[in-house]
């Protein structure tokens, strides 16, 4: 019975070894000048922004697309490829490129009739796009296909520290840390208080990256578990993490890792 609890309490703490130390499996390094990296869509080009030119690329295939006339490009959602939408927050501006970075709309907020100051830009479902209004102070969807807009939602009571959004959800960090989702229909959530943080990338609600003192670590949010990200680049500027790929960003380039969460 002693044996057998021994064997029990060696396998409850490899458990928990392994639990809070991912692997973090190093897969390929590949070297890019740029001052931003924005990361990699569904068809596997990557994108990152040098000389506030945004620049596109695959193997050979190398693309890019500047305006030089909206001041520096504030956001880049890549959701879809054959939709990319660039965010011009200085001239409260949204440029839709198709998959060759040809522009295919201008949507120039202050030119509608809306009383919009875009301040929050993202890719949503049924041809619209999330905009966070801080005139109001709240969350819309702006029809690109109607020239329609649409308040969703409740006014937000603190400012936006960090946002992000999918096809179907708007989450972000409010000044004090907390973390909040809203959903197209307008339900607003709370999720969770965070900790300190320096830079975060949110995955959705169940598990975002936090990056303090050059340090990544998980944030388990179903659980509350912390899981701190052992074996990787200590000095990056960004980073990105999509099916279990994390891509660290550094002045030498982009290291791609494998890492088994468990």
């Amino acid at each position: 019975m002693k044996k057998l609890a021994f064997i029990l309490l060696l396998f409850s703490s490899f458990v928990n070894a392994q639990y809070a130390n991912p692997v973090a499996s190093q897969m390929s390094k590949q070297f890019i000048q740029a001052d931003e990296y924005i990361g990699e869509d569904s068809m596997g080009f990557q994108y990152f922004i040098k000389n506030n030119i945004l620049f596109k690329k695959k193997k050979a295939e190398f693309l890019q697309y500047k305006n030089p006339s909206l001041g520096k490009i504030t956001k880049v959602d890549i959701q879809n490829p054959l939709r990319v939408i660039l965010f011009y927050e200085s001239f409260n501006t949204v440029i839709a490129l198709d998959s060759q970075l040809n522009e295919v709309q201008k949507l120039n907020f202050s030119e509608t009739n809306n009383n919009i100051i875009a301040s929050g830009i993202g890719s949503a479902s049924q041809n619209n796009l999330w905009v966070f209004n801080s005139v109001t102070q709240q969350l819309g969807l702006f029809s690109y296909t109607k020239n329609t807009y649409q308040t969703i939602g409740l006014v937000f009571e603190k400012g936006i520290k960090n946002y992000s959004s999918d096809f179907n959800y708007f989450y972000w960090i409010d000044q004090d840390n907390n973390f909040y989702s809203c959903d197209i229909f307008g339900k607003k959530k709370f999720i969770k208080k965070l900790p300190e943080f320096e830079t975060v990338f949110i995955s959705d609600d169940k598990l975002i990256l936090l990056k303090n003192k050059e340090k990544l670590t998980f944030l388990n949010l179903e659980n509350d578990k912390l899981i701190p990200v052992d074996n990787i680049e200590k000095s990056f500027k960004s980073f990105e993490y999509k099916n279990q790929n994390l891509a660290i960003f550094t002045t030498e380039g982009i290291t791609n890792y494998k890492i088994n969460l468990p």
